[in-house]
């Protein structure tokens, strides 16, 4: 819901606050007074085209804010998050224009393009005037108002999700085929590199043990060599070193008298000479069980060379062959007959199709009931707007060779017949612009309790009626109003004495400048305005009575 307006240097407005709440909010004033100037404000707050001419004169730039309520606009609120601009439950528009025509956007103190705040600007408000671009006029409009109405969002979104998964798939499912050669090619070299790492069969870690059996095997000859010669050191000769130590152990135990000091040298060297004695026998066991085993070096080296081999083919290093093997073999499996290949997609497609099928079939039978019923109650409102003959038809057609669609089997679009026996033509083609305002309260009307569009504004709703279909103008803009906010540029007395806040144009000069001004009207400003629009510059008794009971009368209908 739209909080507050300020606009600065913007035509002939110096600054104007503007104050909104709930409800419906007329705009009156004397022809050429700056009416147009709100509307005009909020068109570029959201997006809308502008040039030099917009600033005021003698000012560098125009500046407008636009504040508005999201609390209760989910989509503004998920879009603004998606682009990490929330903040909180408030949205500023913002949009300035320099007077050499440049301009700049702003959501919530952010640049942003102008894009931006054009997708963010029609979540908030729709503007329905000949002057502006209107929502109105589009087919995505009309979609989403007919869905609405017809309580099918949810399954509208679901049909979009199955779409959008079939797509993918079908994408998939073309690429493929386009590079069907290049796929089989790949396919033969996959078979094959997977093929040869199966042969080889490498182990994670198999490396590692495999060089340090190498290791060993290849110095057979010196460890036997060592062993030998280690063996007689201990103990096969009289220099050997058991030898030694007994020759130093009798030359203790000769001592003439017992040295107590020594008791622990001859312990140690008692020990010492069991333990070369058993090393000298272990070592001799070594040398006579010791077999060199050339075929089993053999084999190690030719096993550490196919590996070597195929490292270097890959153009990797040995430790990385485990990894490479599980990769290709992942890929192949998707291309020959599993998840990816030619078969498995067009299985796949064939059930996404099956299921975007189901899901659009409802969504088509949803719209084409909820559009006859559509179709009558807005007629039933252009009858009480003095549009008799004009025929508002909901017009449902199929897709270009029945191809699925993200919005379902069918194109949807509101056709209007001014005149009994003329075919149903577009909006835009048929629609005046008072028509088509009149047309957009007829069908807001009917979709206000399930439309998602918060703020509506009204321009030229009232051209072209007077008497009793004005009172039915303001009744059906108050309605409006009771269920969001309405915003209307009125020149009928009728309307003005419905609506719930009355904001007032003036114009005045001073020191040779002309200046706009808006104000908000209390009850006795709001007779006094009613009445000026009753009688005109010359207002009577007769005249102000008139306003007092018809403000009256307005104001009590709706209680």
């Amino acid at each position: 819901m739209l909080i507050q307006l300020t606009v600065s240097n913007y035509a002939i407005a110096e600054r104007v606050e503007l104050q909104f709440s709930k409800g419906m909010t007329a705009l009156t004033g004397e022809t050429g007074a700056g009416k147009s100037i709100v509307l005009d404000a909020l068109g570029l707050a959201m997006g809308g085209r502008t040039d030099a001419g917009a600033v005021r004169h003698g000012a560098e730039r125009a500046d407008i804010h636009a504040s508005f309520d999201i609390s209760r606009i989910p989509d503004a609120r998920q879009w603004l998050e998606a682009h990490e601009l929330d903040d909180k439950d408030d949205c500023i528009l913002r949009r300035t224009i320099r007077k050499d025509g440049r301009s700049k956007a702003f959501i919530n103190g952010q640049p942003c393009p102008l894009s931006q705040l054009k997708e963010l600007g029609g979540m908030l408000m729709d503007i329905h005037s000949q002057h502006q671009h209107q929502s109105l006029l589009r087919k995505d409009t009309h979609r989403k108002l007919l869905d609405e109405f017809a309580g099918a969002e949810q399954l509208a979104d679901q049909t979009r999700s199955a779409w959008k998964t079939w797509n993918a798939t079908r994408q998939k499912l073309e690429q493929r085929r386009h590079n069907a050669d290049e796929a089989e090619a790949r396919l033969q070299l996959l078979r094959y590199q997977v093929e040869e790492l199966d042969r080889l069969a490498l182990e994670d870690g198999e490396q590692d043990s495999l060089e340090q059996e190498q290791s060993q095997l290849s110095q057979a000859d010196a460890v036997l060599h060592s062993s030998h010669q280690a063996a007689l050191l201990c103990t096969e000769d009289d220099n050997s070193a058991a030898a030694l130590v007994r020759q130093a152990l009798q030359q203790l135990e000769q001592l003439p008298v017992e040295v107590p000091a020594l008791a622990d040298t001859l312990q140690m060297l008692n020990e010492a000479q069991i333990q070369i004695s058993e090393a000298g026998d272990n070592l001799r066991r070594f040398v006579d069980d010791y077999e060199a085993d050339p075929a089993r070096l053999a084999e190690v080296e030719e096993r550490l060379s196919a590996i070597y081999q195929m490292a270097r083919k890959h153009r990797i290093s040995p430790e990385e062959l485990p990894e490479l093997h599980q990769r290709l073999t992942g890929e192949l499996a998707e291309l020959d007959g599993g998840e990816g290949s030619l078969e498995q997609l067009e299985t796949e497609l064939e059930s996404q199709r099956k299921q975007f099928d189901d899901l659009a079939a409802q969504l088509s039978a949803r719209r084409e009931q909820a559009a006859m019923e559509l179709d009558q109650r807005v007629a039933r409102e252009l009858a009480q707007l003095s549009m008799p003959n004009m025929q508002f038809v909901t017009h449902l057609s199929g897709n270009t060779d029945n191809e699925p669609a993200p919005h379902g089997m069918e194109d949807i679009e509101f056709l209007v017949s001014a005149n009994p026996g003329q075919p149903a033509r577009p909006l835009a083609k048929v629609a005046s612009g008072g028509e088509l305002s009149r047309i957009s309260l007829a069908i807001q009307v009917v979709v206000a309790q399930t439309s998602t569009t918060p703020t509506l504004v009204f321009d030229e709703v009232d051209v072209g009626i007077g008497g009793g279909t004005a009172e039915v103008v303001g009744r059906l803009l108050r309605s409006l109003g009771d269920n969001g906010q309405v915003l209307c540029v009125t020149h009928l007395p009728q309307v003005a004495a419905q609506c719930h806040q009355h904001l007032f144009v003036s114009k005045f000069t001073e020191k040779e400048a002309t200046y706009s001004r808006i104000e908000a009207l209390d009850d006795q400003g709001r007779i006094s305005e009613v009445a000026r629009m009753l009688g005109g510059v010359d207002m009577t008794e007769h005249t102000i009575a008139h306003a007092r009971e018809m403000f009256v009368k307005g104001q009590a209908t709706h209680h």
